[in-house]
């Protein structure tokens, strides 16, 4: 059975340690990602998660297109180029939520 390619991301925690040298508040947000650590002890993954993983990619992926379309669109109409972080900041807050929720809702359905 491979190993879950996922819990890798849980390296991205170090970038965390950033904040200790900079002095940036923001660089703290990514010792989160250390939770991710735990998935390298596992000892694989099977269809159907990878089968839920997918579908969760997929609708999050879905989001950023729509988003980032509606996002891009009003800023150029409107010319409010100063909003751009903080729809960045939807955007990435988005696809996390969307992806744990339609993890979450597949598992449960079960099929």
């Amino acid at each position: 059975m491979r190993r879950n390619s996922v819990s890798y991301l849980g390296l991205l925690g170090f970038v965390g340690l950033l904040g200790l040298a900079t002095g940036n508040y923001g660089f703290y947000g990514f010792f989160g990602f250390f939770g991710l650590l735990s998935a390298l002890r596992g000892k694989g993954t099977d269809e159907r998660v990878d089968r839920n993983v997918k579908r969760s990619c997929r609708n999050a992926f879905v989001f950023t297109m729509v988003a980032s379309t509606f996002f891009i669109a009003y800023m150029a109409a409107f010319h409010v180029l100063d909003l751009f972080p903080a729809a960045f900041s939807v955007l990435f807050a988005g696809n996390i939520v969307l992806f744990v929720a339609s993890f979450i809702y597949y598992d449960m359905r079960g099929d």
